[in-house]
């Protein structure tokens, strides 16, 4: 199905099962502990072996000797895999490094060897003795050192590194109001629940795969090329995933090593990267160094605005595209945004959770705010006067759907904004210091093909069939409930199965593109069965309608499982979309505003209250999506607080690799939080009419955090994370 014109009244419009609060079909799995998590699929394959990955101990250099003897004496070992006595390895096309290590060591904690024995102690006790020489190499470790040798990426993900409009240089000068100010955010880790894990089982020359990915057609293709095998070689399962956040969008090491250690000991073999290796060895969303300029009248319109944002990577990597948001978020005739990288010899960066808008927005909304107060206007209503309802770099093409200043205005009203303390310092609570913080909060919404296959049986009941994935974000549920709309099925009749490489492949989740297109993919595929139902009934599928289990047509009316017969029916289809994303900008916008306390004495910062006020498109579930959002914010204020990878910059890796050192926020760091989502269809999107909504909740929370301790304590701080240690000098004196 091509999906090149809006969409018109379509049967997702009645919004039977679409659009209500349904719980997670998925949820009584979970939470009792019957959900098969790929290192716990003990089921699935015999005689599994244990895998226990070894990582290189410096940043940079090559591995002179290594030395597996006492290793391979050891009680219960199999066997070890090294580079060295591997077959000859490729690289998949989403990956920076090898994930198989030697005799280059591109990264700290880049594999170096597996040891697959009997019992996971066994692999871990052996792994121990494996004893490698290491030549260290000078390496690259601080941004700010390197900064000014950054170069100039290709066009990435987000469109070309720099965009420039009008003559900013000039407006800038001539603006009566200036702001310039740099801003920065550090390496940040993913730090889901569950880990990397693989089990790998190989028939013959034929490879199973059961994994915790996000993408099962990249995982699929990749395996495939790193190994130098035929794709058609290669099954990936991955049913249910234990978080992700964009770290598990790309094959890692778990699931080439489990599945070379397989071939290397003749039985299916087990890995789990432990926690450590999960913030060396994978991914992580790198710092970056941004400066922003602003150039406004005496009256608040912006007249100029620059983004500049540095990064770095390993060689061949990527940008953090921070300035992405920048491009479109506010109005300003003449502007510039720009990109740099530098080579750092750091672990891979990559997708975090809105990659590039979370963390462009922690610097962009600061500064907004910043020139508010430079103005003396009320930083809610200097966004309004700045909003647009066009593209400011291509003004002819308008936003789809915005409603930016309503989320504004809805949230002002909800939460109590004439409350606020202009001047900053001046509300206490005891000796809390209290004030409050807002952002805007934005993402693209990002459109991708996306296929599903539907089967009817006899029963009356309907199975969809998709590698879409569940990262814990609900799409077992939306999925069915798109079914049971399309089909005019009650959601107990339809089963959802997802996560296979043997099925349609899908969008796959990331980048907030998962719930609106694969809900489209299984739109398509259903429009697909309702046709062959009507023609198989000789019904004109235009006109038949699909009701209670039945479908009618005149005075006619047959059950869907008559209609079925004993072989049932089938259909394949997909969503492909034309070229409607490049006549009308699609983004999603929100308001998120915060109350923030800070203890006058010892700095000590609590969020006191949130609300998101969201406008993304029709929302398929209002539960699944607020507790996206909910969870999305929770991440905002890890962001603005507490999360941060300590680089040690003379061995060049992050020095709190474990969640005991590495902070994230707990239940105690996390008030209750209210979300209103906009009335919003948008039928530029979809048929669906939906958007994306996982990504939003975490642009600009941590910005409104930020915002919201200046508010409280008139302390300005630019450098995440807010720290005490960065207020406690500074805060007002004790009354």
């Amino acid at each position: 199905m091509r999906f090149d014109s809006p969409a018109t009244t379509n049967p997702i419009d009645q919004l039977k099962v679409i659009g209500q609060p349904t719980s997670r079909i998925d949820g009584p799995l979970k939470t009792t502990g019957t959900a098969p998590y790929a290192y716990e699929r003990h089921d699935v394959v015999p005689n599994q072996a244990y895998g226990y990955v070894v990582g290189a101990a410096i940043a940079k250099g090559r591995i002179a000797a290594i030395d597996l003897e006492k290793a391979q004496a050891a009680p219960g070992v199999l066997a070890i895999v090294t580079a060295e006595n591997s077959v000859k390895l490729g690289k998949g096309g989403r990956n920076t490094a090898a994930l198989l290590g030697g005799p280059a060591i591109e990264h700290y904690h880049q594999a170096v060897a597996l040891v697959v024995a009997e019992t996971f102690e066994q692999a871990r006790a052996a792994a121990g003795l494996v004893q490698v020489d290491y030549a260290r190499t000078d390496g690259a470790f601080d941004l700010a050192a390197v900064k000014n040798s950054a170069g100039t990426p290709k066009a990435g993900f987000g469109g070309p590194p720099d965009t420039s409009v009008g003559d900013f240089s000039g407006a800038f000068a001539a603006a009566p109001i200036q702001l310039d100010e740099i801003y920065t955010t550090p390496d940040q880790s993913h730090a889901m629940m569950e880990p990397h894990a693989s089990i790998a089982a190989w028939d013959g020359d034929k490879l199973t795969v059961w994994t915790s990915n996000q993408m099962i057609a990249w995982a699929a293709g990749d395996l495939a090329k790193t190994l130098g095998i035929a794709r058609d070689k290669v099954r990936v399962m991955s049913p249910f995933i234990g978080g992700g956040f964009g770290g598990k969008l790309f094959l890692r090491a778990d699931v080439l090593l489990a599945a070379l250690g397989a071939r290397a000991a003749g039985r299916p073999v087990k890995v789990a990267l432990t926690r450590p290796l999960l913030a060396n060895n994978t991914t992580h969303r790198p710092a970056t160094i941004q400066r922003i300029r602003i150039g406004t009248t005496r009256e608040g319109k912006i007249t100029a605005i620059s983004h500049e944002s540095w990064s770095g990577d390993l060689p061949d990597g990527g940008p953090e595209e921070a300035v992405n948001q920048t491009r479109l978020l506010y109005a300003g005739a003449d502007r510039i945004t720009s990109t740099r990288l530098a080579v750092l010899d750091l672990p891979e960066g990559n997708a975090m959770r809105a990659p590039g808008e979370a963390s462009g927005m922690m610097a962009l909304e600061i500064a907004i705010d910043e020139m508010a107060e430079k103005l003396g206007l009320d930083p809610v209503e200097f966004r309004i006067l700045n909003d647009t309802q066009v593209d400011p770099e291509h003004p002819k093409r308008p936003f789809s759907q915005r409603h930016l200043v309503e989320c504004l205005r809805t949230g002002v009203e909800r939460f109590g904004w004439s409350k606020r303390q202009a001047q900053p310092g001046r509300q206490r609570d005891g000796r809390l210091l209290v004030g409050m913080g807002v952002a805007a909060a934005f993402r693209n919404n990002l459109l991708t093909k996306s296929a599903a296959r539907v089967r009817l049986d006899g029963r009356g009941t309907v199975t969809v069939e998709t590698d879409m994935t569940d990262i814990g974000t609900g799409s077992y549920t939306i999925i069915a409930q798109t079914a049971a709309e399309m089909m005019g099925l009650p959601i107990e009749q339809v089963t959802v199965h997802l996560g296979d490489s043997t099925f349609p492949v899908s969008c796959g989740s990331g980048g907030q593109w998962g719930g609106n297109n694969s809900t489209a993919g299984v739109y398509a595929a259903c429009l697909k069965l309702r046709e062959a139902v009507a023609q198989k009934l000789g019904f004109n599928s235009a006109e038949a309608a699909f009701i209670d289990g039945e479908v009618r047509s005149g005075n006619r009316s047959v059950s869907l499982g008559e209609a079925a017969g004993a072989d049932g029916l089938v259909a394949e289809d997909g969503i492909e979309y034309g070229d409607l994303d490049k006549k009308y900008q699609q983004s999603t916008f929100g308001a998120h505003f915060v109350e923030i306390g800070v203890d006058a004495a010892t700095g000590e910062t609590r969020v006191r209250r949130m609300l998101a006020v969201c406008a993304c498109g029709r929302i398929l579930n209002p539960k699944t999506a607020r507790s996206q959002l909910i969870g999305a914010m929770t991440m905002g204020v890890g962001a603005a607080l507490t999360e941060e990878l300590v680089v040690d910059k003379r061995a060049g890796f992050f020095v709190n690799h474990d969640l005991a050192s590495y902070e994230v926020p707990v239940h105690a760091d996390i008030p209750h939080q209210e979300v209103i989502f906009v009335d919003e269809a948008d039928p530029i999107s979809s048929p669906m009419k939906a958007k994306g909504v996982a990504e939003l909740g975490i642009c600009g929370v941590a910005a409104a955090v930020a915002n919201g301790i200046y508010n409280a304590t008139g302390v300005r701080v630019r450098d995440y994370p807010i720290t005490l240690d960065k207020l406690i000098d500074r805060l007002p004196a004790m009354p």
